[in-house]
């Protein structure tokens, strides 16, 4: 059966239909590439707003990330920037897009010459998503490695320490590891404090963290740095280290240790020559002990300063002997014995007050317990198991127990004070912030009288050499032999000065020591009157002033005696 032929009507309707269904095919095609093109275009000025901080992310997975998160600005006690966050770039691999490792490792050692060629073969061999291959690279090394066009490589910005001090402060502020993580010092500190708490609840935005203040006096700092780096030089020393405290606050002023290291460049942090001998280190401390067994004997009320002790003799029990270093020969005041710093006067002191309260007036002075402060690097002391009457007796005079240089100058800020034990602080302390922690360790009168004797010390003893005109410094040599393969070595010494001025309102201790010091050329002795002293005063003269203390040149109008008398 034949089909009816379509009118002409019904073929223009089919027509118009028909164009009509490809009209909105054209349009929906033109919807669709115009959606693309937006979004392309949309991508490509975000990228363009984010500065290139992520030139590739494919691949780059929340496992892969390290802490890219600021850390908070360290400053000292004026507001100087002490250590801060730069940006970086890190470049990193995608194994599975590399076309030819060995060709992207040829290319890259053009721009980096010391990258490890194998062990990054080796990384890539193990087709993982995702490798480091260098990181804290420079804007230039960066530029230079984007020319090369290798593809599967890409860059993450990451943020670097950066301690504009150098080594000069380094082992107060520590440092930290690859991934901005505080591993040393106050560093470790600002971590441990709530900052990586912080950091890990994602409240950690440089908008919210406010600079870290620390006690320190970048200016003060230098000046011992320098005083220290030229001590070494001097006497040929092993090492040396100075702090200054704030006797009346209990703020760590200024504190080194040499040699140390470049927290920015810590290549040698490890060696241990660069122990921070003031905290992490123990010694004994030779004569400087005998300020805490003279203030012992004169608080416990057995003793005054013109009490005559018998030193005419030495000291014997069983096997034991004590020898003054330049005896008298003769009975002598208290004031002598500390004066002339006499063993055998300082071992019948404590035999005197007995082993059972020396130890423990020791102990009230914080010598035998760790320290508690902000700084992780805190030896422990070191004393006898059991503490016997040959014990008693070798400590009274610095031998026999090992403690830290930053104990002792504690110690001896609360001799100088009135009394009070502070608590010592690497952070600035505010006058609205927490009360001091204080605790009275002897009494006034007592530290009256230590100061009579540290000021009469530097008028006629051992602590001439640390005199500096305008400035009342009063202060106790110390020189301990070191123990080498179980003896004493006449040859090798440790030592230490302890001083604190003004000596009428006592407001800063500096302690200073030398570790094995040779003695200077036309001199046959290297005591701690001849290096430690004379670089302790090298240190107040030069910083005293950043410190705030005025010096007055009618020193000699004030007596010693009415420091004395506690005028």
């Amino acid at each position: 059966m034949a089909m009816k032929p379509l009118s002409r009507f019904e073929l223009m309707q089919k027509g118009r239909a028909h164009s009509e269904k490809i009209r909105w095919r054209f349009i929906m095609v033109i919807c669709f590439f115009f959606l693309l093109y937006t979004v392309m275009v949309a991508r490509l000025v975000q990228y363009g707003c984010r500065n290139s901080e992520i030139e590739k992310v494919q691949g780059f997975t929340k496992s892969h990330q390290s802490n890219i998160a600021v850390r908070p600005d360290i400053v000292d006690r004026n507001g100087q920037l002490l250590a801060t966050n730069i940006k970086i770039y890190s470049l990193f691999a995608e194994p599975h897009r590399v076309v030819d490792a060995y060709e992207m490792i040829e290319l890259l050692s053009t721009v980096l010459p010391d990258l490890d060629q194998d062990e990054i073969l080796r990384k890539l061999k193990r087709k993982a998503s995702f490798i480091w291959v260098k990181r804290g690279l420079t804007p230039r090394q960066k530029a230079e490695i984007m020319r090369l066009g290798i593809p599967g490589i890409g860059f993450r910005t990451e943020q670097r320490r950066f301690y504009l001090s150098g080594e000069t402060l380094s082992h107060i502020l520590g440092l930290v590891n690859i991934d901005n993580q505080g591993i040393a010092g106050m560093e470790k500190y600002i971590d441990q404090a709530g900052f990586s708490d912080l950091l890990a609840a994602g409240l950690a935005t440089p908008s919210s963290l406010a600079p870290v203040v620390l006690a320190v006096d970048i200016r003060v700092q230098t000046i011992m740095h320098d005083e220290l780096e030229k001590a070494m030089q001097r006497y040929k020393a092993l090492a040396a280290g100075a702090v200054v405290l704030n006797i009346k606050t209990g703020e760590v002023m200024a504190m080194a240790s040499l040699p140390d290291f470049d927290p920015n460049n810590p290549f040698n942090v490890l060696e241990s020559d660069r122990l921070n001998r003031m905290t992490a280190g123990t010694f004994e401390m030779g004569s400087i002990m005998k300020s805490f067994t003279t203030a012992m004997a004169l608080d416990s009320g057995l003793f005054q300063l013109d009490t005559i002790i018998d030193v005419s003799k030495p000291l014997r029990f069983g096997h034991q002997t004590i020898h003054d270093f330049h005896g008298k020969n003769r009975p002598l005041a208290l004031w002598e014995v500390f004066i002339y710093s006499s063993n055998i006067g300082s071992g019948i002191e404590a035999d005197a007050v007995g082993i059972t309260s020396h130890r423990a007036f020791l102990k009230r002075m914080g010598l035998l317990d760790r320290m508690m402060t902000e700084l992780p690097e805190i030896a422990h002391p070191i004393e006898p198991h059991i503490w016997k009457k040959v014990h008693s007796m070798t400590i009274a005079f610095g031998h026999g127990m090992m403690t830290t240089p930053l104990q002792v100058a504690v110690g001896v800020a609360s001799l100088m004070n009135g009394g009070m034990l502070i608590k010592p602080t690497f952070l600035f302390r505010r006058e609205e912030g927490p009360p001091l922690h204080r605790v009275r360790v002897i009494e006034s009168e007592t530290s009256r009288d230590m100061r009579y004797l540290y000021r009469l010390n530097t008028e006629i003893g051992s602590g001439r050499r640390a005199a500096v005109r305008g400035y009342r410094i009063g202060g106790k040599t110390g020189t301990a032999e070191k123990v080498v393969n179980g003896r004493y070595s006449k040859k090798k010494k440790f030592n230490t000065f302890v001083a604190a001025f003004p000596m009428d309102n006592p407001s800063y201790i500096v302690l200073t020591m030398i570790d094995e010091p040779q003695p200077e050329k036309g001199l046959h002795s290297a005591t701690a009157a001849f290096n430690a002293a004379p670089v302790t005063a090298n240190i107040i003269r030069r910083s005293a002033s950043f410190l705030g203390i005025v010096p007055d040149f009618n020193e000699e109008d004030i007596s010693v005696f009415a420091i004395g008398s506690g005028s």
